[in-house]
This record gives structure tokens, C-alpha cells and sequence, in this order.
């Protein structure tokens, strides 16, 4: 199953403007962009193989902010959807709009400050 690039970031959008309140109520400053595979520096510093990695959070978690964040201009953090990645592992719409919720709401988390136990210990 393959989208249009186009169509998976409106698809990805969707989503995101669906997500209960939680999980946006915080969130600035923050890039959510569509790549359809991750690099290899990604892949290299995430010692992960290319088709495992679905998402990735980059920037400083919102708990780890002091009092010197926005004090001066601040790179956008960035959450990245892997779209090859993430559409190998389903079969049709309905499957793949749950997965890119999946993926958006592991990376929001980090976002948050939730390491990968606490995630998972939250159900995502």
C-alpha cells in the first residue's frame, strides 16, 4: 500500500488535528515532517536497521527545558514520519491511519520527556 506523498502528510495532519487535547496542549515549536526513509547518519546513530525505524523525535524534551529556553532563538524540535517504514507493515486505510497514530503518539511523547519504558507502560 503506497500513498502519495501529498496525501500521506494530509493523512498525517488528520490525525494529528485529532488527537485528544493531552497531547497537543503543550506542544510548540515543534516540525512534524514526512521522510520517506531515514538516513543513514539517522540509521547510524540510532544503531537501528532502516525498516524498524518508523519515527524519530529530535530536539530537547519539554521537561528538560530551563529557564533558558526561548531566551534565545530555538531550532524547531522535529518529529519525523518514515512513510515507506511505516506503510511496509500494514494492508489497507484503516490499518495505516492507526499505525501513523501509533507512531505520532510514541513521538509526542518523547516530546513530553517519556523514555521508551514509560511509553510503552502507557499503552503506546
Amino acid at each position: 500500500m503506497a500513498f502519495s506523498r501529498k496525501a500521506f502528510e494530509e493523512l498525517v495532519q488528520q490525525i494529528f488535528d485529532s488527537l485528544p487535547d493531552q497531547f497537543q496542549l503543550h506542544m510548540e515549536n515543534v516540525r512534524i515532517v514526512v521522510e520517506d526513509v531515514p538516513s543513514y547518519d539517522t540509521l547510524e546513530k540510532m544503531r537501528v536497521q532502516s525498516s524498524s525505524l518508523l519515527g524519530l523525535y529530535e530536539g530537547i524534551p519539554l521537561n528538560k527545558r530551563g529557564t533558558w529556553y526561548g531566551m534565545y532563538p530555538v531550532v524547531p524540535d522535529k518529529i519525523t514520519l518514515y512513510k515507506s517504514n511505516i506503510e511496509r507493515g500494514v494492508s489497507n486505510t484503516p490499518e495505516l491511519r492507526e499505525q501513523i497514530r501509533h507512531v505520532l503518539i510514541h513521538e509526542i511523547a518523547h516530546y513530553y520527556g517519556m523514555n521508551e519504558e514509560e511509553i510503552r507502560s502507557a499503552g503506546y
